[in-house]
């Protein structure tokens, strides 16, 4: 498994009560074999959440009358994510305005976990960790990170995990 999942502000009892945990999981597995060193992830991504339920007709807008949608959605549970890169403060945003709207429970963010060289932060787990904390209290809604390893294609730069400390 090359996907490690985070919970922030107990996402992680919301999914269970809700009776999703397995659901989820097998949501990541799916993407971490489809998208494994894949070029065009974003096409991809969407046909493996339709694959697994996620992208039903009618759910995945976040506000009426604009095009802004999530990437996937069920049972009051969204998924965020450009699994192309590291930042995604975007997907936190469109989680909180749906949380807020009181349209989800939780969401899941799905990240890729390889950053540049150059970056002087730690791992990319720890700055998922630093950055959640930080974005309190505007973003304050329960949610998990999917932070994916998802190799590189021949068109990606060679990225890394993080910088030895």
């Amino acid at each position: 498994m090359s996907f490690e999942l985070l919970h922030f502000r107990e996402s992680d009892k919301i999914l269970k009560k809700k009776k999703m945990m397995d659901d989820v999981m097998k949501t990541l597995e799916y993407l971490d074999t489809v998208l494994y060193e894949a070029p065009n992830k974003g096409e991809l991504l969407k046909e493996a959440l339709k694959d697994m339920g996620w992208r039903e007709d009618g759910t995945l807008n976040i506000m009426e009358g604009r095009r802004y949608q999530h990437k996937g959605f069920k049972n009051k549970v969204a998924i965020e994510g450009y699994i192309g890169t590291f930042e995604n403060l975007e997907g936190l945003f469109r989680l909180q305005v749906a949380f807020d709207k009181q349209k989800i429970d939780t969401g899941i963010l799905l990240m890729n976990s390889l950053r540049s060289f150059d970056s002087p932060f730690g791992s990319s787990r720890d700055l998922v960790e630093w950055e959640i904390q930080e974005l309190q209290p505007t973003i304050f809604m329960p949610v998990s990170v999917a932070l994916f390893d998802l190799g590189k294609t021949d068109s990606e730069p060679v990225l890394k995990e993080s910088m030895p400390k």
